[in-house]
């Protein structure tokens, strides 16, 4: 390559010199200002016409004399001579006896003609010389500028010589480019030498990053074999239009192998990438408890990263303001903190001590804004700790979840959590006795810190294994909604209460606005969609995932399908344009759904909901007054 770019240097360099050559013949050729020349200044216009043509190169033009003689700077360019006729000796008729030079008294003088051969030339036309008044000069007061004529023709010649001295080069240059190079064979390695090779940690850094690039690049699938003119469709749809088909399924025969998944959640940053969390594998007891999986959508066939932790994680969640940073809860109470520019073991990780959890951590989450956020955690010894991701030796709060009203416990065993969206104070809890109590984590006017005692939330027959608040978004607020999903095989939705204090006593409970029941097993998790105020999902332990629409049907959801083999579905995630619905299976399967053009609301979605959501808060009133429990 250095060969090559010295040769097109070469020639460039060669180009250049030929161009500046021929710059410089044409600028002389060109006709130019000279100094005047007053009438009858011969010797100036002679000088004049010498230096032109001297300087391209033609001879200058003889001058007759009237004996035969040339002058050299007559007239410019011509090359010829004529004949010269000399004055012969005068001669009388009788031609004797006289002196010569001599005429006789009356004597009549006869010239003596010679023949003398003429040559002719082609001379050419004399160059027009154009005076232009404003730069005429007294004659002789002009100085010509810049080198002379003999620096001029220095110049010249070593230019020529260099370009000679280029063009041999190149030439020779190009002749050895040219000739046929014996390829030198590599060297042979020894077996100690190729496996020191492939064992580095630079050779193995590399493998892994090429393949998985690679490997992205052939997951893509697309049939180039399609028709576009018939107009069909292969995924299956319903009467309503709305179709859910299966885009991925993530499995790693080391990693996921005999282990459930306890947690899936999306990035916020790389839309294609999805987070999972696992527990323990009782067969391998060299492994460690506790795994972390980075899935790519564009690679299917292995984990982006795999981290590991030393007790089996029960939640897990990519940080909302660090697209790097991974955040897991551990049956240990600990909180493990994973940089996907780390290695596998977690860069951050909370103690074992009184200050913050010593019960497992079901449920984490974040709130604040970029500049000023806290990690919010949970767990079944009846406390909240809030935490800055960057000092996890001790939480920035803790707060006791204690219910005095508790018939067994003052202690509240949390199983879930969650924030109405744009709220940092108050907070919602499910709890394994089936009930769902709002608390504080500080005191304001009317309430203390901890949970209020004034409401709880009560409805379910069995643990909330999940609770979710309705996605602040759109042209309505329905941001007071949430549901719950539970082991009595329910789903409900609930209103939250705004009031500090209730009415009466019988208000302290509240029940749910609707209760959805068609599950055939537990009901593990449940979201709403981040795009469609209506549309929810559920997971259910007989491998089901439904969607529901709340403006079609409120009985019965409106597509419905066996995930997998259909074992135990744990959790449920949507992506940020909610289209995809990440699923986590208790036989190590992460699964990815694509609902179609379900997802997209329309305009008049959020005015349905909001008469759908008024009909039942009309009939629970109603169901009240009439002394229904429910």
């Amino acid at each position: 390559m250095d060969r090559r770019e010295e040769l097109e240097k070469k020639r460039l360099k060669l180009a250049e010199l030929r161009r500046a050559r021929l710059e410089r013949r044409d600028a002389l050729m060109a006709p130019q200002p000279t100094r005047t020349s007053t009438p009858g200044s011969t010797s100036s216009r002679r000088d004049l016409d010498d230096l032109v043509a001297s300087l391209v190169d033609r001879p200058a033009t003889p001058t007759l004399t009237i004996d035969g003689s040339s002058d050299a700077g007559s007239d410019r360019g011509a090359t010829s001579s004529s004949a010269v006729m000399s004055p012969p000796p005068y001669q009388t008729e009788s031609q004797g006896g006289l002196p010569h030079g001599t005429l006789p008294f009356g004597g009549r003088l006869i010239p003596e003609f010679t023949s003398v051969e003429a040559v002719i030339f082609d001379i050419p036309p004399k160059e027009r010389v154009v005076y232009n008044k404003e730069v005429q000069t007294v004659e002789g007061s002009f100085e010509p500028q810049g080198p002379s004529e003999e620096e001029l023709r220095e110049q010249i010649k070593a230019e020529f010589a260099q370009e000679e001295q280029l063009r041999l080069e190149l030439l020779e240059a190009e002749r050895m480019e040219n000739e046929a190079v014996v390829p030198q064979e590599a060297p042979e390695l020894t077996d100690e030498e190729r496996k020191s090779i492939v064992q580095s940690a630079e050779f193995v850094d590399f493998v892994d990053h090429s393949s998985k690039i690679l490997e992205r690049a052939m997951t893509e699938k697309y049939d180039f074999m399609k028709d576009y003119t018939l107009g069909l469709d292969d995924d299956t749809e319903d009467l309503n239009g709305n179709r859910m088909r299966l885009v991925s399924s993530f499995h790693d025969d080391r990693w996921s192998k005999n282990r459930s998944v306890t947690d899936v959640g999306w990035s916020t940053k790389h839309p294609e990438l999805l987070v999972s969390s696992y527990n323990k594998n009782p067969l391998a007891v060299n492994e460690p408890d506790g795994i972390v999986c980075v899935w790519n959508i564009h690679l299917a066939d292995r984990p982006e990263f795999v981290f590991h932790s030393q007790s089996d994680v029960l939640t897990v969640r990519f940080s909302d303001f660090h697209p790097n940073l991974i955040i897991g809860g551990t049956y240990s109470g600990q909180i493990l903190l994973w940089d996907t520019r780390a290695k596998s073991l977690p860069v951050l990780k909370t103690h074992l001590s009184v200050g913050g959890h010593t019960h497992p951590v079901y449920a984490i989450d974040m709130v604040g804004t970029q500049n000023a956020h806290n990690l919010i955690s949970v767990s079944t010894d009846g406390t909240m700790c809030s935490w800055q991701l960057d000092m996890l030796a001790q939480p920035q709060e803790t707060l006791a979840l204690d219910y005095p009203s508790h018939p067994t416990t003052d202690e509240v065993a949390v199983t879930t959590l969650g924030f109405p969206d744009g709220e940092t104070n108050a907070f919602w809890v499910g709890t394994e006795e089936g009930s769902v109590y709002q608390a504080n984590r500080y005191a304001r006017a009317g309430s203390q810190a901890g949970i209020n005692i004034a409401y709880s939330y009560k409805g379910h027959f069995g643990p909330i294994t999940g609770l979710h608040f309705h996605p602040l978004f759109g042209p309505m607020d329905f941001s007071d909604l949430y549901l719950t999903s539970s082991v009595d095989w329910t789903v409900k939705l609930w209103r939250k209460r705004t009031h500090p204090k209730p009415a009466t006593p019988d208000n302290a409970v509240v029940h749910p606005l609707y209760s959805f029941e068609t599950a055939d097993d537990y009901v593990y998790d449940v979201k709403w969609s981040p795009t469609h105020p209506a549309i929810f999902g559920t997971v259910e332990g007989s491998g089901k995932f439904e969607v529901w629409n709340l403006n079609l049907d409120t009985e019965v959801p409106v597509m419905s399908t066996i995930v997998g083999a259909g074992k135990a579905l744990n959790k449920l995630s949507w992506s940020k344009d909610g289209r995809h619905a990440a699923i986590g299976s208790s036989d190590g399967h992460v699964y990815v759904y694509d609902i179609g053009e379900m997802a997209t609301p329309h305009a008049e979605d959020w005015n349905i909901l909001q008469r759908t959501v008024n009909e039942m808060i009309s009939t629970q009133t109603h169901g009240n007054a009439l002394g229904n429990d429910y």
